[in-house]
Protein backbone atom coordinates (compact mmCIF):
# COMPACT_ATOMS: atom_id res chain seq x y z
CA UNK A 1 0.00 0.00 0.00
CA UNK A 2 2.68 2.67 0.75
CA UNK A 3 4.39 1.57 -2.46
CA UNK A 4 1.22 2.25 -4.38
CA UNK A 5 0.82 5.51 -2.73
CA UNK A 6 4.32 6.30 -3.27
CA UNK A 7 3.87 5.93 -6.95
CA UNK A 8 0.75 7.99 -6.65
CA UNK A 9 2.98 11.19 -5.43
CA UNK A 10 5.31 10.37 -8.34
CA UNK A 11 2.62 10.29 -10.61
CA UNK A 12 0.91 13.57 -9.53
CA UNK A 13 4.32 15.28 -9.40
CA UNK A 14 5.48 14.39 -12.96
CA UNK A 15 1.74 15.71 -14.05
CA UNK A 16 2.45 19.16 -12.13
CA UNK A 17 6.10 18.85 -13.77
CA UNK A 18 3.92 18.62 -17.34
CA UNK A 19 1.16 20.74 -17.04
CA UNK A 20 4.08 23.49 -15.69
CA UNK A 21 5.91 23.20 -18.89
CA UNK A 22 3.09 23.58 -20.67
CA UNK A 23 1.64 26.80 -19.03
CA UNK A 24 5.22 28.35 -19.52
CA UNK A 25 6.29 26.90 -22.80
CA UNK A 26 3.80 29.44 -24.56
CA UNK A 27 4.91 32.39 -22.41
CA UNK A 28 9.23 31.34 -23.48
CA UNK A 29 7.80 30.78 -27.17
CA UNK A 30 6.52 34.34 -26.84
CA UNK A 31 9.48 35.73 -25.39
CA UNK A 32 11.58 34.31 -28.15
CA UNK A 33 9.53 36.02 -30.81
CA UNK A 34 9.64 38.71 -28.87
CA UNK A 35 13.37 39.25 -28.57
CA UNK A 36 15.24 37.59 -31.63
CA UNK A 37 15.41 41.25 -33.50
CA UNK A 38 16.64 42.98 -30.23
CA UNK A 39 19.20 40.53 -29.87
CA UNK A 40 20.51 40.51 -33.17
CA UNK A 41 20.48 44.51 -33.35
CA UNK A 42 22.62 44.42 -29.98
CA UNK A 43 25.03 41.76 -31.45
CA UNK A 44 25.61 43.39 -34.52
CA UNK A 45 26.05 46.93 -32.68
CA UNK A 46 29.13 45.42 -30.49
CA UNK A 47 30.81 43.45 -32.84
CA UNK A 48 34.34 44.61 -32.75
CA UNK A 49 34.43 45.69 -29.48
CA UNK A 50 36.69 48.99 -30.01
CA UNK A 51 34.18 51.02 -27.88
CA UNK A 52 34.38 48.69 -25.12
CA UNK A 53 38.47 48.43 -25.01
CA UNK A 54 38.73 52.26 -25.31
CA UNK A 55 36.88 52.17 -22.45
CA UNK A 56 38.84 49.90 -21.01
CA UNK A 57 42.14 51.79 -21.57
CA UNK A 58 40.86 54.97 -20.45
CA UNK A 59 40.29 53.34 -16.78
CA UNK A 60 43.65 51.42 -16.56
CA UNK A 61 46.06 53.94 -18.38
CA UNK A 62 44.85 57.00 -16.84
CA UNK A 63 43.59 56.20 -13.77
CA UNK A 64 45.96 52.87 -13.67
CA UNK A 65 45.89 50.30 -10.89
CA UNK A 66 43.04 51.42 -8.29
CA UNK A 67 43.69 49.47 -4.48
CA UNK A 68 40.47 51.40 -2.28
CA UNK A 69 41.65 54.57 -0.81
CA UNK A 70 44.18 55.11 -3.10
CA UNK A 71 44.07 58.76 -5.02
CA UNK A 72 43.78 56.33 -8.52
CA UNK A 73 40.55 54.63 -7.33
CA UNK A 74 39.43 58.52 -7.26
CA UNK A 75 40.29 59.35 -10.45
CA UNK A 76 38.98 56.51 -11.54
CA UNK A 77 35.44 57.32 -9.83
CA UNK A 78 35.36 60.37 -11.09
CA UNK A 79 36.10 59.35 -14.44
CA UNK A 80 33.18 56.87 -14.90
CA UNK A 81 30.85 59.36 -13.37
CA UNK A 82 31.78 61.61 -16.49
CA UNK A 83 31.27 58.97 -18.93
CA UNK A 84 28.16 57.70 -17.39
CA UNK A 85 26.83 61.58 -18.22
CA UNK A 86 28.37 62.39 -21.39
CA UNK A 87 26.36 58.76 -22.33
CA UNK A 88 23.66 60.44 -21.83
CA UNK A 89 22.45 58.23 -18.81
CA UNK A 90 20.11 58.73 -16.43
CA UNK A 91 20.23 59.40 -12.05
CA UNK A 92 24.13 59.27 -12.22
CA UNK A 93 24.99 59.02 -8.78
CA UNK A 94 28.24 58.82 -6.33
CA UNK A 95 26.92 56.64 -3.52
CA UNK A 96 29.39 56.42 -0.22
CA UNK A 97 30.72 53.37 1.23
CA UNK A 98 34.10 53.25 3.91
CA UNK A 99 36.19 51.05 2.93
CA UNK A 100 39.42 49.56 4.23
CA UNK A 101 43.04 51.27 2.97
CA UNK A 102 45.71 48.79 2.63
CA UNK A 103 49.24 49.94 1.52
CA UNK A 104 52.03 47.89 0.02
CA UNK A 105 55.10 49.13 1.20
CA UNK A 106 58.74 47.31 0.43
CA UNK A 107 58.74 43.60 -0.25
CA UNK A 108 61.62 40.81 -0.45
CA UNK A 109 62.28 37.90 0.09
CA UNK A 110 65.28 35.41 -0.27
CA UNK A 111 66.94 32.68 0.61
CA UNK A 112 69.57 32.45 2.93
CA UNK A 113 71.08 29.50 2.99
CA UNK A 114 71.56 27.11 1.78
CA UNK A 115 72.75 29.36 -0.65
CA UNK A 116 71.52 33.24 -1.05
CA UNK A 117 69.03 33.49 -4.25
CA UNK A 118 66.38 36.34 -4.22
CA UNK A 119 62.68 34.91 -4.36
CA UNK A 120 59.27 36.91 -6.38
CA UNK A 121 57.54 37.92 -3.61
CA UNK A 122 54.07 39.82 -3.16
CA UNK A 123 52.52 40.17 0.41
CA UNK A 124 48.76 39.85 0.71
CA UNK A 125 46.21 42.16 1.13
CA UNK A 126 45.30 42.93 4.87
CA UNK A 127 48.62 41.45 5.75
CA UNK A 128 50.57 42.50 8.95
CA UNK A 129 54.08 43.81 8.57
CA UNK A 130 57.14 42.26 9.44
CA UNK A 131 59.48 43.78 11.65
CA UNK A 132 61.48 46.58 10.14
CA UNK A 133 64.87 44.35 10.30
CA UNK A 134 62.26 41.44 8.45
CA UNK A 135 62.49 37.88 9.58
CA UNK A 136 64.68 35.13 8.88
CA UNK A 137 63.34 32.02 10.18
CA UNK A 138 63.86 28.18 9.02
CA UNK A 139 60.56 26.67 6.14
CA UNK A 140 58.36 24.07 6.65
CA UNK A 141 57.21 23.00 3.20
CA UNK A 142 53.69 21.57 3.75
CA UNK A 143 50.92 20.89 0.70
CA UNK A 144 47.65 21.13 2.51
CA UNK A 145 46.35 22.00 5.79
CA UNK A 146 46.45 18.19 6.72
CA UNK A 147 50.10 18.30 6.18
CA UNK A 148 50.38 21.20 8.45
CA UNK A 149 48.62 19.75 11.35
CA UNK A 150 50.68 16.51 10.61
CA UNK A 151 54.11 18.21 11.19
CA UNK A 152 52.76 21.10 13.83
CA UNK A 153 55.31 20.01 16.10
CA UNK A 154 57.86 21.51 13.61
CA UNK A 155 55.95 24.71 12.78
CA UNK A 156 57.06 26.51 15.80
CA UNK A 157 59.53 29.61 15.01
CA UNK A 158 59.35 28.42 11.11
CA UNK A 159 58.18 30.34 7.85
CA UNK A 160 55.61 27.66 6.60
CA UNK A 161 55.07 27.29 2.84
CA UNK A 162 51.98 26.47 1.34
CA UNK A 163 53.04 24.56 -1.89
CA UNK A 164 49.50 23.85 -2.67
CA UNK A 165 49.91 23.87 -6.88
CA UNK A 166 46.97 24.69 -8.66
CA UNK A 167 44.95 21.54 -10.32
CA UNK A 168 44.39 21.18 -13.74
CA UNK A 169 40.87 21.22 -15.48
CA UNK A 170 38.15 23.80 -14.90
CA UNK A 171 40.06 27.02 -13.82
CA UNK A 172 37.29 28.45 -11.91
CA UNK A 173 37.18 25.43 -9.51
CA UNK A 174 40.82 24.90 -9.25
CA UNK A 175 41.10 28.56 -7.88
CA UNK A 176 38.37 28.02 -5.51
CA UNK A 177 40.04 24.64 -4.32
CA UNK A 178 43.37 26.75 -3.62
CA UNK A 179 42.00 29.42 -2.34
CA UNK A 180 41.78 28.77 1.79
CA UNK A 181 45.28 28.29 1.54
CA UNK A 182 45.64 32.29 0.65
CA UNK A 183 42.86 33.40 3.10
CA UNK A 184 43.32 31.51 6.16
CA UNK A 185 46.64 29.65 5.57
CA UNK A 186 48.28 32.24 7.70
CA UNK A 187 46.06 31.83 10.83
CA UNK A 188 46.32 28.25 10.21
CA UNK A 189 50.25 28.50 10.54
CA UNK A 190 50.14 30.96 13.59
CA UNK A 191 47.91 28.37 15.49
CA UNK A 192 51.20 26.27 15.46
CA UNK A 193 53.26 28.78 16.49
CA UNK A 194 54.78 29.65 12.64
CA UNK A 195 56.12 33.22 12.61
CA UNK A 196 55.21 33.90 8.67
CA UNK A 197 53.11 32.43 6.26
CA UNK A 198 53.88 31.90 2.53
CA UNK A 199 51.31 30.80 -0.28
CA UNK A 200 52.61 29.23 -3.81
CA UNK A 201 50.54 31.72 -6.34
CA UNK A 202 46.89 30.91 -6.99
CA UNK A 203 48.07 30.71 -11.05
CA UNK A 204 47.21 28.24 -13.73
CA UNK A 205 50.22 29.47 -15.63
CA UNK A 206 53.78 31.68 -14.73
CA UNK A 207 56.57 33.32 -16.27
CA UNK A 208 57.87 33.91 -12.67
CA UNK A 209 54.97 36.51 -11.35
CA UNK A 210 53.44 36.00 -7.86
CA UNK A 211 50.45 36.83 -7.08
CA UNK A 212 48.30 38.73 -4.58
CA UNK A 213 45.44 38.75 -3.19
CA UNK A 214 42.94 39.41 0.29
CA UNK A 215 43.88 37.10 3.32
CA UNK A 216 41.79 37.49 6.20
CA UNK A 217 43.27 36.53 10.04
CA UNK A 218 41.11 34.75 12.83
CA UNK A 219 40.78 35.49 16.63
CA UNK A 220 44.44 33.98 16.74
CA UNK A 221 47.80 35.28 16.80
CA UNK A 222 48.31 38.10 13.13
CA UNK A 223 51.32 36.77 11.65
CA UNK A 224 53.11 38.21 7.85
CA UNK A 225 51.45 36.89 4.81
CA UNK A 226 52.99 36.49 1.45
CA UNK A 227 52.07 34.71 -1.76
CA UNK A 228 55.94 33.70 -4.14
CA UNK A 229 55.96 33.03 -7.69
CA UNK A 230 55.42 29.75 -8.68
CA UNK A 231 58.61 28.80 -9.68
CA UNK A 232 60.41 30.07 -6.42
CA UNK A 233 57.56 28.09 -4.59
CA UNK A 234 58.58 24.51 -6.00
CA UNK A 235 62.35 26.00 -5.85
CA UNK A 236 61.85 26.22 -2.21
CA UNK A 237 59.78 22.97 -1.85
CA UNK A 238 62.98 21.05 -3.78
CA UNK A 239 65.78 22.73 -1.52
CA UNK A 240 64.00 21.40 1.53
CA UNK A 241 63.61 18.00 0.35
CA UNK A 242 67.58 18.35 0.25
CA UNK A 243 67.69 19.74 4.18
CA UNK A 244 67.54 22.72 5.77
CA UNK A 245 66.41 26.22 3.86
CA UNK A 246 66.34 29.64 6.08
CA UNK A 247 64.67 32.22 4.65
CA UNK A 248 65.00 35.94 5.43
CA UNK A 249 61.26 38.24 5.16
CA UNK A 250 60.41 41.79 4.64
CA UNK A 251 57.00 43.36 3.80
CA UNK A 252 56.77 46.65 5.07
CA UNK A 253 52.77 46.89 4.44
CA UNK A 254 50.57 48.47 6.52
CA UNK A 255 46.82 48.85 7.17
CA UNK A 256 45.14 52.85 7.56
CA UNK A 257 41.99 54.01 8.85
CA UNK A 258 39.22 53.36 6.68
CA UNK A 259 38.51 55.87 4.26
CA UNK A 260 35.85 57.02 2.36
CA UNK A 261 34.98 55.87 -1.14
CA UNK A 262 32.04 55.76 -3.50
CA UNK A 263 29.65 53.12 -6.21
CA UNK A 264 29.34 54.23 -9.34
CA UNK A 265 25.05 54.41 -10.25
CA UNK A 266 23.96 55.39 -14.10
CA UNK A 267 20.33 54.57 -14.96
CA UNK A 268 18.57 53.57 -18.17
CA UNK A 269 14.50 54.19 -16.69
CA UNK A 270 12.19 51.92 -17.49
CA UNK A 271 8.99 52.49 -19.71
CA UNK A 272 6.13 50.88 -17.68
CA UNK A 273 7.71 49.64 -14.53
CA UNK A 274 10.86 52.04 -13.25
CA UNK A 275 10.52 51.35 -9.69
CA UNK A 276 11.40 48.10 -10.78
CA UNK A 277 14.84 47.40 -11.28
CA UNK A 278 17.74 45.23 -13.19
CA UNK A 279 21.06 45.71 -11.86
CA UNK A 280 24.06 45.06 -14.19
CA UNK A 281 27.53 45.48 -12.09
CA UNK A 282 31.14 45.07 -12.04
CA UNK A 283 34.02 45.84 -9.24
CA UNK A 284 35.74 49.56 -10.23
CA UNK A 285 38.54 49.41 -7.79
CA UNK A 286 41.91 46.80 -8.71
CA UNK A 287 44.82 45.56 -7.12
CA UNK A 288 48.09 47.68 -6.94
CA UNK A 289 50.02 45.58 -9.03
CA UNK A 290 49.66 45.59 -13.36
CA UNK A 291 46.81 47.53 -14.40
CA UNK A 292 43.62 45.99 -13.24
CA UNK A 293 42.18 45.06 -17.25
CA UNK A 294 40.82 41.98 -16.51
CA UNK A 295 40.02 42.37 -13.12
CA UNK A 296 37.67 44.53 -12.98
CA UNK A 297 38.57 46.95 -16.01
CA UNK A 298 36.95 44.97 -18.93
CA UNK A 299 34.03 44.26 -16.15
CA UNK A 300 33.63 48.10 -16.23
CA UNK A 301 33.71 48.78 -19.61
CA UNK A 302 31.18 45.45 -20.40
CA UNK A 303 28.72 47.62 -18.30
CA UNK A 304 29.21 50.98 -18.87
CA UNK A 305 29.14 50.01 -23.10
CA UNK A 306 26.40 47.55 -22.45
CA UNK A 307 24.10 50.31 -20.95
CA UNK A 308 24.93 52.67 -23.81
CA UNK A 309 24.38 50.48 -26.36
CA UNK A 310 20.79 49.96 -25.38
CA UNK A 311 20.24 53.85 -25.25
CA UNK A 312 21.91 53.93 -28.29
CA UNK A 313 19.45 51.15 -30.21
CA UNK A 314 16.57 52.98 -28.63
CA UNK A 315 15.66 49.84 -26.42
CA UNK A 316 14.32 50.96 -23.73
CA UNK A 317 13.38 48.09 -21.29
CA UNK A 318 9.91 48.19 -19.21
CA UNK A 319 11.58 48.28 -16.10
CA UNK A 320 14.71 50.34 -14.99
CA UNK A 321 18.43 48.88 -15.91
CA UNK A 322 21.06 50.09 -13.20
CA UNK A 323 24.46 50.09 -13.99
CA UNK A 324 26.46 49.51 -10.51
CA UNK A 325 30.39 49.78 -10.66
CA UNK A 326 31.21 48.77 -6.94
CA UNK A 327 34.12 49.92 -4.96
CA UNK A 328 36.01 47.96 -2.54
CA UNK A 329 35.34 44.14 -4.10
CA UNK A 330 38.68 42.93 -3.98
CA UNK A 331 39.45 44.24 0.13
CA UNK A 332 36.02 43.63 2.17
CA UNK A 333 33.27 43.84 -0.17
CA UNK A 334 32.10 46.89 1.41
CA UNK A 335 30.70 48.66 -1.79
CA UNK A 336 28.47 45.66 -2.44
CA UNK A 337 27.28 45.47 1.53
CA UNK A 338 26.84 49.37 1.25
CA UNK A 339 24.86 49.20 -1.64
CA UNK A 340 22.48 46.64 -0.21
CA UNK A 341 22.29 48.19 2.69
CA UNK A 342 21.03 51.65 1.38
CA UNK A 343 18.73 50.06 -1.24
CA UNK A 344 17.30 47.52 1.32
CA UNK A 345 13.84 48.90 0.94
CA UNK A 346 13.63 48.68 -2.58
CA UNK A 347 15.61 44.73 -3.09
CA UNK A 348 12.10 42.99 -2.98
CA UNK A 349 11.74 45.56 -6.24
CA UNK A 350 14.48 43.79 -7.93
CA UNK A 351 14.15 41.85 -10.31
CA UNK A 352 17.42 40.74 -11.26
CA UNK A 353 21.12 41.54 -10.40
CA UNK A 354 24.00 40.68 -13.01
CA UNK A 355 27.80 40.54 -11.96
CA UNK A 356 30.77 40.44 -14.21
CA UNK A 357 33.83 39.48 -12.76
CA UNK A 358 36.29 37.18 -14.53
CA UNK A 359 37.43 39.06 -17.37
CA UNK A 360 37.12 39.16 -20.85
CA UNK A 361 37.43 35.79 -22.26
CA UNK A 362 35.11 34.80 -24.83
CA UNK A 363 31.68 34.41 -23.19
CA UNK A 364 29.87 31.11 -22.66
CA UNK A 365 26.59 32.28 -20.97
CA UNK A 366 25.51 33.08 -17.44
CA UNK A 367 25.72 31.09 -13.98
CA UNK A 368 22.37 31.62 -11.78
CA UNK A 369 21.40 31.84 -8.13
CA UNK A 370 18.12 31.55 -8.76
CA UNK A 371 14.76 29.55 -8.68
CA UNK A 372 14.77 26.04 -10.70
CA UNK A 373 11.91 27.20 -12.29
CA UNK A 374 13.74 30.49 -13.68
CA UNK A 375 16.84 28.43 -14.73
CA UNK A 376 14.70 25.98 -16.92
CA UNK A 377 13.05 29.06 -18.99
CA UNK A 378 16.69 30.78 -18.61
CA UNK A 379 17.98 27.87 -20.29
CA UNK A 380 15.55 28.43 -23.46
CA UNK A 381 15.73 31.91 -23.67
CA UNK A 382 19.85 31.37 -23.72
CA UNK A 383 19.17 30.65 -27.56
CA UNK A 384 18.88 34.02 -28.33
CA UNK A 385 22.98 34.26 -27.66
CA UNK A 386 23.43 31.36 -29.99
CA UNK A 387 24.91 33.58 -32.82
CA UNK A 388 27.80 34.34 -30.12
CA UNK A 389 27.59 30.76 -28.71
CA UNK A 390 26.91 32.10 -25.09
CA UNK A 391 24.25 29.69 -24.93
CA UNK A 392 25.28 27.92 -21.30
CA UNK A 393 23.23 28.26 -18.64
CA UNK A 394 24.23 26.94 -15.03
CA UNK A 395 23.71 27.19 -11.65
CA UNK A 396 27.03 28.70 -8.87
CA UNK A 397 28.31 31.27 -7.71
CA UNK A 398 27.22 34.90 -9.83
CA UNK A 399 29.33 37.29 -8.07
CA UNK A 400 31.15 38.42 -4.63
CA UNK A 401 29.25 42.25 -5.23
CA UNK A 402 25.84 40.98 -6.09
CA UNK A 403 25.61 38.07 -3.37
CA UNK A 404 24.32 40.37 -0.85
CA UNK A 405 21.32 40.69 -2.17
CA UNK A 406 20.49 37.07 -2.27
CA UNK A 407 19.35 37.07 0.89
CA UNK A 408 16.28 39.86 -0.25
CA UNK A 409 15.13 36.93 -3.27
CA UNK A 410 16.70 38.68 -6.23
CA UNK A 411 17.95 36.52 -8.39
CA UNK A 412 21.25 36.46 -9.46
CA UNK A 413 23.31 36.03 -12.33
CA UNK A 414 27.05 35.51 -13.24
CA UNK A 415 28.25 36.34 -16.56
CA UNK A 416 30.67 33.53 -17.45
CA UNK A 417 33.32 34.05 -19.98
CA UNK A 418 35.89 31.60 -20.63
CA UNK A 419 38.32 31.47 -17.60
CA UNK A 420 41.13 29.27 -19.24
CA UNK A 421 43.67 32.00 -19.25
CA UNK A 422 42.04 34.00 -16.55
CA UNK A 423 44.11 32.91 -13.72
CA UNK A 424 47.08 33.49 -15.86
CA UNK A 425 47.31 36.76 -14.96
CA UNK A 426 44.93 37.11 -12.19
CA UNK A 427 45.98 39.75 -9.36
CA UNK A 428 49.97 39.82 -10.59
CA UNK A 429 51.93 42.86 -12.76
CA UNK A 430 51.06 40.77 -16.14
CA UNK A 431 47.18 42.18 -15.86
CA UNK A 432 47.50 44.90 -18.72
CA UNK A 433 45.35 45.81 -21.20
CA UNK A 434 47.19 43.86 -23.84
CA UNK A 435 45.64 40.61 -23.30
CA UNK A 436 42.28 41.89 -23.74
CA UNK A 437 40.91 40.85 -27.12
CA UNK A 438 38.64 43.65 -28.52
CA UNK A 439 35.98 40.97 -30.28
CA UNK A 440 35.84 38.52 -27.48
CA UNK A 441 35.07 41.85 -25.28
CA UNK A 442 32.10 43.10 -27.68
CA UNK A 443 30.84 39.81 -27.61
CA UNK A 444 30.72 40.45 -23.71
CA UNK A 445 28.66 43.46 -23.94
CA UNK A 446 26.40 41.89 -26.18
CA UNK A 447 25.37 39.06 -24.05
CA UNK A 448 25.33 41.32 -21.05
CA UNK A 449 23.00 44.03 -22.41
CA UNK A 450 20.63 40.91 -24.49
CA UNK A 451 20.71 39.37 -21.14
CA UNK A 452 19.47 42.63 -18.94
CA UNK A 453 17.26 43.79 -21.46
CA UNK A 454 15.33 40.44 -21.97
CA UNK A 455 15.10 39.93 -17.99
CA UNK A 456 14.09 44.32 -17.27
CA UNK A 457 11.22 43.80 -20.77
CA UNK A 458 9.44 40.18 -20.37
CA UNK A 459 6.37 40.84 -18.35
CA UNK A 460 7.17 37.78 -15.96
CA UNK A 461 9.73 38.28 -13.25
CA UNK A 462 11.75 34.93 -11.96
CA UNK A 463 12.09 34.06 -8.10
CA UNK A 464 15.07 34.03 -6.74
CA UNK A 465 17.03 30.92 -4.95
CA UNK A 466 16.21 30.16 -1.03
CA UNK A 467 18.11 32.34 1.23
CA UNK A 468 20.29 29.71 2.74
CA UNK A 469 22.00 28.52 -0.77
CA UNK A 470 25.53 29.19 -0.05
CA UNK A 471 28.58 30.04 -2.29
Amino acid sequence: MLRDVGRLGVLLALCAALAGCRRNAPSIDADLDAYREPAAKIVAATLGGQSALARVAALTEVAGPRPTGSPALVRAIEWARGAFVADGQENVVLEPARVPVWVRGAESAEVVAPAPRKLAVLGLGNSVPTPPEGITADVLVVGSFDDLAAHAAEARGKIVLYNRPFPSGNPGAAYGQTLPYRIAGASRAAAHGAVAALVRSLASASLGAPHTGAMKYDAGPRIPSAALSVEDADLVARLAARGPVRLHLTLQDQTLPDADSFNVLAELRGRERPDEIVVMGAHIDSWDVGQGAQDDGAGCAIVMEALATLRRLGLVPRRTIRAVLFTSEEIGVRGARAYAERHAAELPRHVGAFETDIGAGTPLGIRMVAAPEAVAEARALATLLAPIGATLVDTGFAGADIEPMQAAGVPLFGLYSDPTHYFDIHHSVADTLDKIDPAALGRNVAAMATWAFVVADRPARWAGAPPETKR
